[in-house]
């Protein structure tokens, strides 16, 4: 998914329509806006994937666990997702050399 974000960022910023605005130019920001497009729907596809999979395991957590087995690993998924985002925010305030 990084890879994808990557070149998607790529293909966005490289290449502008320029001061003269030709036709020429014209054509390649509207080919450049088609393979940013297509690379978004790739990144679409791929967040569905992984809500689909999010929902079929809390699903099959439902069948295979008692009450209190699942409230103890949603607990424990919260936790790691709060700790996860506090890394995050730690991470982007880091300072920058």
């Amino acid at each position: 998914m990084e890879a994808l974000q990557q070149s998607l960022s790529e293909t966005l910023s490289t290449g502008s329509l320029g001061s003269s605005g030709s036709t020429g130019n014209v054509a390649n920001y509207m080919g450049q806006m088609a393979m940013a497009m297509g690379k978004l729907g790739t990144l679409e596809g791929f967040i569905c994937q992984a809500d689909n999979l999010r929902q079929q395991t809390l699903q099959q957590m439902h069948r295979i666990l008692t009450t209190r087995q699942s409230a103890r690993a949603l607990l424990a998924i919260n936790d790691y997702f709060s700790r996860l985002r506090a890394l995050s925010s730690l991470w982007l305030a880091r300072p920058r050399e």
